[in-house]
């Protein structure tokens, strides 16, 4: 009996082509935003967890504190108030196994008559210092070498910066680059990393860094920590906090500078990309609103048009629950058909914005992700969208008695 129900409404839907058609622009516009807002949120947090797995549970970063914490690279935001003495105070802490500092600070670079300004950054020119910033960082070369001790006005660049992402030409080994007018060897090219910061910033020695950039000899801008394996790396982050503020002399709440793990960081960074994601599907649920109001508006109008076809059902045994069923069921189909269009687009939309995004943009942290649950999710709510929209007029439409719906011009 059911199945004959389906029947029936799948039947009407094709019977009012262009009607269902403009019925379910609602719905599958809403569906649509709601698959491609939450495929590319998720797909964005898968992302940058592997980023930071990556990186690995046993890493600590330590900068100055700053209110504008994404603003650009860390340390970049706020006046530098940490020093090389703050280092050895964290490699006297407990479970510290590698401590490393580095400047990133804006420059201006120049290269075949072009200008542009944008964020250099240094490596340690002790051993230590270069193994754990390469490894928090996770430099690849894509041709070339990184920097080795000893090294003095050499530099390695970024993939967009080498391949045309700030100058017009090409940046090739061998060639020379200006750093606030100083001029610098390229040695080699990083592999393309999807990160924007790192595939368009410009590695150089510490030292002749802050030669050039005239940067007191105590002042560093981010900290990079290793943890002894098999300890808590949240213990001794805590150890680090203690140690930094009893040498800084400071109360519990106002230190000056932040110490993050990458759970940490990938908690904030998660914390605000669901935030995003409700505001812009709270948006996409108005959509959805119309797209139920007007497959109500349908089913009114499919009721008055087919009060003599429910006078003929009724007068030959069909009861009040049969006319019930086969408007609710119509009406969840439209609903349905309009969310299976929806869930097509929004997944075309959001694998469109991840391929734009790595095109212009060269980066591989904007990714659509499809869960089963996104796409069963939608369904079943596109389903039960239309099916509560067109309750009232098939309640409408079972209540009518059969002598008046036969009588009805």
């Amino acid at each position: 009996m059911i199945k004959d129900y389906f029947k029936v409404g799948i039947s009407n839907l094709f019977h009012r082509k262009m009607r269902s058609w403009l019925t379910m622009v609602g719905i599958f516009i809403g569906i649509a935003a709601v698959v491609g807002l939450i495929s590319l949120g998720q797909g964005m947090k898968e992302a940058i967890g592997n980023v930071f797995l990556n990186i690995g549970a046993d890493k600590l970063v330590v900068q100055a504190k700053s209110g504008l914490q994404f603003a650009g690279p860390p340390g970049s935001s706020a006046a530098s108030n940490l020093t090389t003495h703050d280092i050895d105070v964290i490699k006297r802490v407990n479970g510290v196994e590698q401590a490393g500092a580095r400047l990133i600070k804006p420059a201006k670079l120049e290269f075949g008559n072009e200008v542009k300004f944008y964020f250099a950054a240094s490596m340690p020119d002790d051993d230590d210092g270069r193994e754990i910033i390469t490894e928090v960082n996770r430099y690849e070369t894509e041709a070339g070498r990184l920097l080795k001790r000893g090294d003095r006005f050499k530099a390695f660049v970024g993939n967009s910066v080498a391949n045309k992402g700030i100058f017009r030409k090409k940046i090739e080994l061998g060639n020379s680059i200006k750093i606030n007018d100083a001029e610098f060897e390229v040695v080699g090219v990083l592999k393309k990393s999807g990160n924007p910061q790192q595939d368009r910033v410009v590695i150089i020695p510490e030292d002749t860094m802050r030669e050039v950039l005239n940067i007191d000899k105590k002042k560093v801008d981010v900290i990079a920590v290793k943890v002894q394996k098999g300890v808590d790396v949240n213990k001794v982050a805590d150890d680090i906090e203690k140690a930094m503020r009893r040498d800084r002399d400071l109360e519990i709440g106002k230190e000056d500078f932040q110490i993050n793990t990458p759970q940490q960081i990938l908690e904030t960074l998660d914390t605000i990309l669901t935030m995003v994601e409700v505001v812009l599907i709270g948006i996409a649920a108005i959509s959805l609103l119309v797209g139920g109001i007007g497959i109500a508006n349908t089913m009114y109008t499919a009721v008055v048009e087919r009060t003599k076809e429910i006078g003929i059902m009724k007068s030959i045994g069909a009861q009040n629950k049969d006319i019930l069923l086969i408007f609710v069921i119509e009406s969840g189909l439209l609903g349905l058909a309009g969310g299976a269009v929806g869930i097509a687009f929004g997944i075309g939309l959001s694998k469109l914005v991840e391929y734009l995004a790595f095109a212009f943009l060269g980066t591989s942290l904007v990714k659509a992700f499809f869960p089963w649950y996104l796409i069963v999710g939608s369904l079943v709510f596109s389903f039960l969208i239309g099916t509560i929209s067109g309750f009232f007029p098939a309640k409408q439409a079972a209540s009518l008695k059969p002598v008046d719906a036969l009588r009805y011009e």
